[in-house]
């Protein structure tokens, strides 16, 4: 038995993007935050919104289209794409959820209900994805903008490289 599991022990904790938490608490704590955003917006959280919202808070990686169809599907949501394309639209739309370009994939948002401009670090190696906040009217990106007259409204920064548990395990 280990110390985690020690009865009086704190909870188990996972890794998020590249830290430790309580996973079951995250992945309520993010529902219910969706839950309350919806109702204060009127917005439908339909049970396939929520359950891909789930899927997607399960293992904090980024998941395809089709890898989500096939865990709505296996949670008894239809088999048809649209069905999880919709979801994750809608996700993503209420920034619930963002769609990781490099690797045409989705990530339940670390910050849901925050206005913010994410910046993501996707492990080469595991995939698994950290998200962060950026600042891109600060800095290089900020001074080219204003100098070209420019407005940035929706930046998008993914950097790519070995998280610490990928990176521990090489130089093992």
């Amino acid at each position: 038995m280990t110390s985690a599991t020690r009865a009086g022990d704190d909870p188990p904790t996972d890794p998020v993007g590249f830290e430790t938490h309580d996973h079951a608490r995250c992945i309520n704590a993010s529902v219910t935050s969706a839950e309350a955003v919806c109702g204060r917006d009127g917005l439908r959280f339909t049970p396939v919104r929520r359950k891909a919202l789930e899927i997607l808070l399960q293992e904090h990686r980024a998941l395809g289209a089709y890898e989500m169809l096939d865990r709505l599907r296996d949670a008894g949501f239809g088999s048809q794409p649209p069905v999880a394309y919709r979801a994750l639209e809608f996700l993503v739309a209420n920034g619930f959820a963002h769609k990781i370009e490099r690797l045409n994939a989705f990530i339940a948002c670390a910050h849901p209900g925050a206005t913010h401009s994410p910046a993501f670090m996707i492990c080469r190696l595991c995939n698994s994805v950290a998200e962060a906040q950026s600042t891109p009217t600060r800095g290089a990106l900020g001074e080219a903008a204003r100098a070209a007259g420019f407005q940035i409204e929706r930046t998008v920064v993914e950097a790519e490289g070995i998280c610490p548990a990928c990176a521990e395990q090489a130089s093992a």
